[in-house]
């Protein structure tokens, strides 16, 4: 394994730390002074500091662990022991000078051709699928958003195959534009799959079509829109959604937009106060993929259009526990638009 590839120095922002980690392929950085170790962070612990309001801009090394795990060089047989008792990913093998002259990952193990092995979680799946694709016009006009195809199969055929691998196969499907297209392809499909629709009468939106299930569901499951795909460790937001304690747990991709000018900001009197160049602003934004508990579906009322973010801010208003979980913007793929769409095929080729 490349060293560079996976080490940052200590001054490079939380961001570029990110870009580095998501490169990678063991889920974490060593901070170093040149190659001496210092300190290593991993992607759940930036995600940790930037949901608590933490800058990007900031040096990675303060935000880092100070005393990282390592082996020295006679050591090193010890690699995958080590790696085992102390659930990580990557132990980096030191010289006398403390300096890293070799990582060992631990998927380096068994060789690069072996997955990893997704956890059984056995939850139900919710996919919205009724709305009529606006934005996918004219496609949509003949084929409903669910059954628009993302190379050799439909964009809700790869949600379900990302679900069926943490062993999710119980699907619930709520359906109103071209509903009887929808259960047509999946009656015909080769592949068998264990489906139940609920049709909406009317359109209710993405609160309004969830409430049809209250009393339905009993236990913790997923819900994920018909036009995004999440690459993501899902056991790990389940995990993070129950220890949090939250009603729903919003998965948030981290967005920097750069705006493409130089912006004045101006004092009262009209005077120059501050030049700009090319600012950015960061958002998390709501990808469309939720862990939600049966008690949630209560609060939806009854044959009523209303979306699931005002069904959320009525939580909040009640005091129950909303939380979220972070990804990168490059895990997150949302066909929503003509642009994206073609991203996603793109993406997905090369998967």
């Amino acid at each position: 394994m490349d060293i560079q590839n996976c080490i940052v120095e200590e001054n490079t922002s939380v961001l570029d730390t990110m870009k580095k980690i998501d490169a990678g392929a063991i889920g974490n950085a060593f901070v170093c002074q040149g190659l001496k170790l210092r300190a290593v962070v991993s992607d759940g612990d930036i995600r940790r500091y930037i949901l608590a309001g933490g800058s990007l801009e900031r040096a990675v090394y303060e935000i880092a662990h100070k005393e990282p795990i390592f082996l020295r060089e006679d050591q090193e047989a010890q690699a995958s022991a080590v790696m085992r008792k102390h659930f990580i990913t990557a132990v980096p093998i030191v010289n006398e000078q403390g300096e890293i002259v070799k990582i060992r990952a631990i998927k380096e193990e068994f060789g690069e051709s072996v997955p990893k092995e997704k956890r059984s979680l056995n939850l139900p799946l919710v996919i919205m699928a009724g709305g009529k694709g606006t934005r996918l016009k004219p496609y949509t006009d003949i084929l409903p958003k669910p059954l628009i195809p993302v190379g050799d199969q439909t964009i809700t055929e790869h949600i379900m195959d990302r679900f069926a691998a943490y062993d999710c196969k119980r699907v619930t499907m709520i359906v109103n534009y071209k509903k009887d297209f929808i259960k047509a392809y999946y009656k015909d499909c080769e592949e068998p799959r264990e489906i139940a629709f609920v049709e909406e009468d009317t359109y209710l939106g993405t609160g309004g079509g969830l409430g049809l299930l209250k009393d339905k569901i009993e236990g913790t499951f997923f819900m994920s829109n018909c036009d995004i795909l999440i690459d993501a460790d899902y056991a790990d937001i389940l995990d993070h959604h129950r220890k949090s304690g939250s009603m729903i747990t919003m998965v948030c991709a981290k967005k920097r937009f750069e705006i493409p000018y130089g912006t004045v900001e101006l004092k009262q009197d009209g005077q120059v106060a501050n030049l700009k160049e090319k600012p950015c602003f960061d958002y998390n934004v709501n990808t469309g993929f939720y862990v939600i508990e049966p008690s949630f579906l209560q609060k939806i009322p009854d044959n009523t259009f209303i979306h699931i973010t005002d069904v959320i801010e009525k939580c909040m208003a009640d005091g129950e526990l909303v939380g979220s979980y972070l990804i990168p913007d490059d895990a997150w793929m949302d066909m929503g638009q003509f642009s994206e769409l073609e991203k996603m095929k793109d993406k997905l080729e090369h998967f």
